[in-house]
């Protein structure tokens, strides 16, 4: 979670919008594929570009290269200045190679009609990176980032992958994880990664974010996991797992989500416990 800095890329540009907000992304070599990949989460608290709006949009530069193959862009974003991006940008090379490459990570505001504008950017040496920060789940209470910043509490979630599933009819099978932070189960509080084809094993790196939370919500709240294989017309569930307190009642009701195994309970109590820091867990599934 970093701040905007000034651009390498707007001379031109410098003034025209104020720089303000932050970026939220994670950083992953998978040696498998020899690749970096740049997961965009979101951006927060953005300026206004024209008329109290900004398209924004993500565009990365892995410097010292300045040209068209070195960038990468995320999809625009209309009408937000907190927008949730949730891609992945990648590039193929050696892990060595990362040593003396440093990432430029800039955001935009997208004008179909004239020029695009900046909005700001943050630059991260490669070569001093923790690679071997791969938590999964953090609750930052509100104000923790700064002035203001987030104005709530923020649930994260980074589902990184499932393993050893059993195939189906012989085969492989096509899975996403469904997620829901119960008690609200609208269509607003589910998230889903994206589908991973053929493979037992497969490799999510999906960011969730939830905000609007302080710490005694989470204390009533579960986070629901599912695992799915999607099929062309419908998805079949593979099993899933709830993170809570488990006991039983939420706000005073009792309700049958809050059924946590000891596991899965012990889990959410490390979040309540440790705000602001990553927890870790592999959880068995459960039907």
């Amino acid at each position: 979670l970093s701040g905007s800095l000034m651009s390498l890329y707007s001379d031109g540009e410098l003034g025209r919008v104020p720089v303000r907000g932050c970026v939220q992304f994670s950083l992953r070599y998978e040696p498998a594929a020899r690749e970096l990949q740049v997961h965009v989460v979101r951006c927060r608290e953005l300026a206004e570009a024209k008329k109290q709006r900004s398209d924004p949009y993500i565009k990365t530069y892995l410097l010292p290269d300045k040209s068209n193959r070195s960038k990468r862009k995320t999809t625009v974003r209309k009408r937000s200045l907190d927008p949730i991006f949730n891609e992945t940008l990648k590039y193929k090379l050696e892990k060595p190679e990362l040593q003396c490459r440093t990432l430029n990570l800039s955001v935009w505001h997208h004008d179909s009609l004239g020029r695009n504008l900046f909005l700001g950017e943050v630059e991260i040496p490669l070569g001093a990176w923790d690679w071997a920060n791969t938590r999964a789940l953090k609750f930052i209470p509100a104000g923790s980032e700064g002035s203001g910043m987030p104005p709530t509490g923020e649930l994260h979630i980074w589902v990184k992958d499932a393993q050893g599933l059993i195939p189906l009819h012989g085969s492989t099978v096509d899975a996403f994880v469904q997620c829901y932070v119960l008690p609200d189960d609208s269509k607003a509080s589910r998230q889903k990664t994206r589908v991973v084809k053929r493979s037992l094993s497969p490799l999510f790196n999906h960011t969730m974010v939830y905000d609007g939370f302080q710490a005694k919500d989470l204390a009533e709240a579960c986070a629901e996991f599912t695992l799915w294989h999607h099929e062309a017309f419908s998805k079949r569930l593979l099993g899933g797992l709830r993170l809570s307190l488990g006991t039983g009642s939420s706000y005073g009701l009792p309700v049958g989500w809050m059924d946590s195994t000891p596991e899965e309970r012990a889990v959410w109590g490390r979040l309540l416990q440790e705000p602001g820091q990553w927890v870790d867990a592999l959880l068995p599934l459960r039907t």
